[in-house]
């Protein structure tokens, strides 16, 4: 009744024009198999072209009230209007209880019980589920859509019944956080120093907040709270939402991103980490923290007040320039934020990240396992791939999710995705990574590169790769993905890969797949047209092509001071490398560090008239400036 009363006060209603009612419908007995929410966007960036869903076993009131970490699902509209199967990220939630019915027909009453490990280690639908589920969405969506005459995104709830199969939608109702957002303020938080990392969880919104710690753990608490302190609990319910509304931040132990923390805080636009295991312990009365929403998926509390400012910019006020101004991006949990600032693109999306810190086993570790000497290793491979069909399906998989991510946030804008560059010494680093790889003493110039892919030491996991972006290109229907090859020292070698990209389904020009050459080795720039001939573009890494054109170690401390894009030689390097690739008839393009430090080297880049820059996200609109600067002084 008090919840009731709040929020007609906090909404207008008249308390005395308010009726009851009564509705009486079919239990759906998904105590038996599993429920959830759907939202018709993304629910923290408000990306409109996704089906965001999570789920998890038994009644839906664990995953309302954030008692749970619900599996997530992200299906892509646009190509799964198409007819593709757009599931584009998936992520496994602890699931650790579940809501049942009482034992017997005439006692009612519901209650928890712990779900069996291995169901915790399954998802809780499968994907002809959550296709299922995202049809139905975007049919509920369309519908009130037309009727509107304008975009309406949902907010719906779903049930599986565990005894007939059926999937039901039992409740749908408009999305009211972020399709009310202005979205031509782009609004983007930054963070100046870190701090030591209390708990990480998954975070709500893209805001960063800090202030001292209220940890509460029962209702009768409510009234100690203050103003701008950052609540700290185990979950939250409705009866709290007036602390909620005058909190900093939020912080819950529990939860995923459609609990009740979650919701709330995103309708008060504040930030919020939610599933942050520990922190009512972790985390002191009174302790001064700043909850850090700011990098994607990954939300963290530092230990300290930080300094951090907001970057505000009005899209309608900003010009495009002649000069591509793309993006480079490697985490695809930033995909969906960072596709609003204005840009033609992605012109490196790094996968190494999306290995290292989402598939994190070496390639031939999961080929080979019988290879992995490590007991504890072994264990971990098996508890990493347990969900899926296989081990080298796991590897295909996560990483095709990773780059569709990335791919469907900028569609149908280019995304030019590099495949693996790491060094033998990063190789080593992942799972199982030091039974396949030999120690160099100077792995920057060593095994890295095109010439992993052609050897019998890795072409096996270079085939992983590419069976993963034939996936992203081909089933999810991201076709504005090309594929680029870093440090190809030969042309022979270039010619071998590209055989081995065909053995593996991915053939130049076959259903538009383009291929690009990362320009970083001076050879590459010596024999530029004849490279030329080999792609259908050329994107210099200045990073690469600046440490071996000066003949210095881009790690070395003793050298650091030397090392710098601009020296003549470098830039010299550069302009050879774009003369050459217009003389081809090719795209040039650079996506190095440089333009993104040195403001004037971009300017340099259009001066030359170079087709494409790619730039860190922070720095896109300080560039963008300085190239309609530059190209209104050149007169183009």
């Amino acid at each position: 009744m008090d919840r009731a009363i709040s929020y007609r006060i906090d909404n207008g209603f008249d308390q005395f024009k308010v009726a009851l009612s009564i509705g009486i419908m079919k239990m759906v007995r998904s105590d038996l198999a599993s429920s959830g929410v759907i939202f018709t966007l993304d629910t923290e960036t408000g990306f409109r072209d996704v089906i965001f869903i999570t789920g998890a076993y038994g009644l839906g009131e664990n995953i309302v009230q954030g008692a749970v970490a619900p599996d997530e699902f992200y299906v892509f509209k646009p190509t799964f209007r198409k007819g593709f199967r757009s599931i584009i990220r998936k992520s496994l939630g602890e699931k650790r209880i579940k809501m049942i019915y009482g034992a017997s027909e005439s006692k009612a009453l519901t209650h928890n019980v712990d779900v069996p490990e291995d169901d915790r280690r399954r998802f809780c639908i499968s994907d002809d589920d959550v296709l299922t589920l995202a049809r139905y969405a975007m049919k509920i969506e369309d519908h009130y859509s037309e009727k509107a005459s304008k975009d309406i995104p949902m907010d719906i709830e779903w049930a599986k019944d565990g005894r007939t199969g059926e999937l039901f939608i039992v409740q749908a109702r408009p999305e009211t956080v972020q399709s009310q957002k202005n979205r031509d303020i782009l609004e983007t938080y930054h963070i100046e120093t870190k701090g030591p990392v209390l708990v990480t969880g998954r975070s709500v919104g893209e805001k960063i907040a800090s202030g001292k710690a209220h940890i509460m753990s029962d209702i009768a608490q409510l009234s100690s709270f203050k103003p701008g302190k950052i609540l700290i609990s185990d979950t939250t319910t409705p009866d709290w939402e007036p602390v909620m509304k005058i909190a900093a931040a939020i912080v819950t132990n529990t939860g995923g991103r459609t609990s009740h923390a979650a919701i709330v805080s995103r309708e008060f636009g504040i930030p919020a980490v939610v599933g942050a295991k520990g922190a009512t312990e972790k985390i002191k009365a009174d302790q001064e923290i700043t909850v850090d929403c700011s990098g994607g998926d990954a939300g963290v509390v530092y230990d300290g007040k930080l300094p951090f400012y907001v970057e505000k910019t009005i899209l309608s006020d900003m010009p495009r320039p002649k000069t591509e101004v793309m993006i480079n991006l490697g985490n695809p949990e930033e995909a969906f934020s960072v596709s609003f600032i204005p840009n033609d693109g992605v012109g490196l999306a790094r996968l190494e990240f999306i290995i290292a810190n989402q598939i994190k086993v070496h390639p031939m570790a999961l080929l080979h396992q019988d290879k992995v000497l490590d007991a504890a290793m072994d264990k971990e491979i098996d508890e990493l791939a347990y969900a899926y069909s296989s081990k080298s399906e796991y590897f295909i998989e996560k990483l095709a999710q990773g780059v569709g991510t990335i791919a469907a946030a900028f569609y149908p804008k280019p995304v030019v995705v590099r495949t693996s560059d790491f060094k033998s010494n990063e190789y080593a680093n992942l799972i199982g990574g030091e039974y396949f790889e030999l120690k160099e003493s100077n792995p920057m110039i060593g095994f890295r590169g095109a010439s992993r892919y052609c050897s019998e030491r890795y072409k096996e996991g270079f085939a992983l790769e590419c069976k993963a972006l034939k996936r992203v290109r081909e089933v999810m229907g991201l076709d504005n993905v090309t594929v680029m090859i870093p440090f190809c020292r030969r042309l022979e070698e270039g010619k071998k890969v590209l055989e081995e990209m065909a053995k593996n389904g991915l053939v130049r020009g076959e259903k538009g797949l383009l291929v690009y050459l990362m320009c970083e080795v001076p050879s590459n720039v010596v024999l530029v047209e004849e490279f030329c001939q080999l792609v259908d573009g050329i994107s210099i890494g200045s990073i690469d092509l600046t440490q071996l054109t000066l003949g210095i170690d881009r790690d070395s401390e003793i050298l650091a001071q030397e090392f710098d894009e601009r020296d003549p030689a470098v830039k010299k390097m550069v302009k050879m490398s774009i003369e050459g690739t217009k003389k081809s008839g090719r795209h040039s393009g650079l996506c190095g560090q440089a333009p993104s430090d040195f403001p004037e080297f971009a300017q340099f880049l259009v001066r030359e008239g170079i087709d494409s820059i790619s730039i860190n996200p922070d720095s896109v609109m300080k560039i963008t400036l300085k190239i309609l600067e530059t190209e209104k002084a050149l007169g183009t």
